[in-house]
């Protein structure tokens, strides 16, 4: 396959995987079907058995990441989650399914974005800290103060007494987190070379996804070699028994999504929490009581 019918191709799947994100969030609603959906005949077709498996597979987790939530409330654990790896590597896929069905008020994600000026006079670790859970919260970390050890370092925002200071600290950081009571989790997403080339092509020609390519991921493309070089060190200077890392193969971005939530539900000690019973109340009535007729011209118009 060329490389314009292996753009092509790979276009069509990423739409074909956008519209599946829509399908995701449809399955287990009242008005799905699931028997339907996972009993229709696929004439033997690869290709969409794979895509029901991937279906099956990811409600059945979702459904376990419902009983993590539950036990994690109830048990006033603490958990945070390191999402590491190169731009378009589907770190932000992940933390979508995970995400996707759980209470926002438990499980959070932080997405912090570049230091402002009075942050970066600030103890390195100081605007993360304000993110990190109470008991009987998640917190999944979009990236995280490993941005020193990566990006930092690569593109000339730290300088070398910084970063040398930087893996001083980190183990006692993360040990202390975990004296504190806090389950660090770190993941690396791991993509190939010609891997991310694709997806970076694939946002330049889709005009949807252009925005998620900012000056600073294509410079960082440039820099493949370099990125890999502070990914290594990285991986060996900050690998503790404590917080390990774990590597998430990403090339196949369903794949990666089943791997990551699947490890991580064995990480974790939990178990089912029974819930209590949930009974609708009747609604109170009283005959002074009219609905006001709301006004014409602040009605949104029903073109559709």
């Amino acid at each position: 396959m060329d490389s314009s019918n292996e753009l092509l191709s790979r276009m069509q799947h990423d739409t074909l995987d956008h519209y599946d994100e829509e399908l995701e969030q449809e399955l287990g609603d009242d008005h799905f079907n699931l028997d339907e959906f996972f009993n229709a005949d696929l004439n033997g077709d690869p290709a969409r058995i794979a895509r029901r498996h991937y279906f099956a597979e990811l409600f059945r987790l979702q459904g376990e990441l419902v009983k993590l939530q539950n036990w994690v409330m109830k048990s006033g654990e603490k958990i945070v989650i390191l999402f590491e790896g190169r731009d378009a590597a589907g770190k932000g896929g992940v933390i979508k399914r995970i995400t996707q069905r759980l209470n926002p008020r438990v499980c959070r994600v932080a997405a912090l974005p570049a230091p402002n000026d009075r942050e970066q006079t600030q103890w390195y670790f100081q605007r993360y800290v304000a993110h990190l859970p109470a008991a009987g919260e998640m917190v999944l970390f979009d990236r995280s103060w490993y941005n020193r050890a990566g990006v930092e370092k690569v593109m000339g925002f730290c300088n070398d007494e910084q970063y040398e200071e930087f893996f001083r600290s980190v183990p006692e950081f993360e040990r202390m987190l975990a004296r504190s009571g806090i389950r660090l989790i770190k993941y690396w997403f791991s993509i190939t070379d010609d891997e991310q080339h694709m997806r970076f092509l694939g946002r330049i020609q889709d005009p949807l996804k252009q925005w998620k390519l900012s000056p600073m991921d294509l410079e960082s493309r440039r820099r493949w070699e370099a990125y890999t070089k502070a990914k290594e060190v990285m991986l060996e200077r900050t690998h503790i028994p404590e917080a390990p890392w774990w590597v998430v193969e990403a090339d196949d971005k369903k794949k990666a999504r089943l791997n990551c939530i699947h490890h991580l539900l064995k990480q974790i000690p939990y178990e089912g929490v029974e819930q209590p019973l949930v009974s609708l109340p009747p609604r109170e009535r009283h005959e002074d009581y009219s609905r006001k007729p709301v006004p014409r011209e602040i009605i949104v118009p029903q073109v559709y």
